[in-house]
């Protein structure tokens, strides 16, 4: 289906309410530090507060916006915007600890010398040892940050926003999906976990890293199990990127990239042949009612974070962090005048186009 087109959907599967505004899913994808962008986009989505939020599939660094903005919810909109400006507040102030402070060379030798040698080091490292090896105490300063700006008891008595936090499960290779009554810092490290940095994370007897290798974010959840027909996209990774890349760093930049957005954009072809069976009769009436129409819109990075290297994802110097969140702000901000129209009566991302 083009954007063009409007659908033959089910009409009672349209989730709209008229005193908060249109309903609403969002996906969010992970991305070390540029999750600060899916901040910013958020952030500006409360701020302008036409769209209500039903549900929210998150990985990875999506998983820690989605849980931190389900938290702050209970309080309202104000309480979802400080709630994520205090955790990635946290995020910096902890990042900082460990930073590697410039010195008055670096403007001379083009950037944070020692930095980028600590890089390299870490890199090397753990090529040869693993996190069992160069951190068998498996210290993560993620979980002090998480439970210090998030109440998770707090979270399952009271949210109202659906959660879906995606991991993989190392020994069977699927993604799990952990539900907002099953959310505990665990969790949401789980769907963060880097198998170079940092020890499979163990939750109930079994398994997981990052959740980005199967689902970055998934999406089938917020089919399955909300109302809403929107489900909006905030891309972490880059899509497309102009010409091939030349260096060591730009081929294993592209390469991660290409990685963590392959299954979602698996899940898309899905979606647009769920779409041209319903829009082409291909259903019969008796069942069409069973099905849901989704909607898809996608907040896209590939401009706004093209010129971040893969190693900034570890960055976390607040001006950089604030400077992401201005720049998810500024796209999301755009993207409201242009798609706002769009919710709940059809997609305004052209999947045939983009991903077929």
């Amino acid at each position: 289906m083009g954007t063009e087109k409007i659908s033959k959907k089910p009409r009672a599967a349209l989730a709209t309410n008229e005193t908060e505004g249109k309903v609403i899913n969002l996906a969010l994808q992970g991305g070390g530090a540029h999750g600060a962008f899916g901040w910013g986009v958020m952030d500006k989505f409360l701020e302008d507060g036409r769209l209500s939020i039903e549900g929210i599939s998150g990985t990875s660094a999506g998983s820690m916006n989605a849980v931190v903005y389900a938290y702050g919810k209970i309080k309202g909109n104000d309480g979802a915007r400080e709630a994520l400006h205090n955790f990635w507040k946290a995020i910096s102030d902890a990042g900082q600890r460990f930073a590697i402070k410039p010195t008055p060379l670096d403007p001379f030798l083009g950037g944070n010398t020692l930095k980028h040698m600590a890089a390299d080091a870490m890199k090397m490292l753990s090529s040869k040892f693993s996190p069992y090896q160069l951190n068998p105490g498996n210290y993560n300063p993620l979980r002090e940050v998480l439970e210090s700006q998030v109440d998770f008891d707090e979270l399952d008595r009271r949210a109202e926003t659906k959660l879906f936090i995606c991991a993989t499960n190392v020994r069977t290779g699927k993604a799990r999906v952990f539900h907002t009554s099953e959310i505990t810092p665990e969790v949401i490290l789980a769907s963060a976990c880097l198998p170079q940095v940092f020890q499979a994370v163990e939750i109930e007897g079994e398994h997981y890293w990052d959740g980005g290798y199967m689902g970055n974010p998934v999406l089938y959840p917020l089919f399955y199990e909300t109302n809403s027909q929107d489900v909006v996209i905030l891309h972490i990774n880059p899509i497309e990127r102009p010409g091939p890349p030349k260096t060591s760093v730009e081929i294993a930049n592209r390469l991660n990239e290409i990685t963590f957005n392959s299954n979602l954009i698996k899940e898309l072809r899905a979606v647009h042949f769920v779409q041209k069976l319903m829009d082409e009769g291909w259903i019969k009436d008796e069942f069409l009612d069973q099905m849901k129409y989704v909607f898809i819109h996608s907040v896209r990075a590939d401009i706004a974070m093209a010129d971040l290297r893969a190693d900034t994802k570890m960055e976390s110097d607040w001006e950089f962090l604030t400077m992401l969140r201005d720049r998810g702000r500024a796209c999301a901000t755009q993207w409201l005048e242009d798609n706002y129209a769009h919710i709940g009566l059809r997609s305004s991302v052209d999947l045939k186009k983009e991903f077929l």
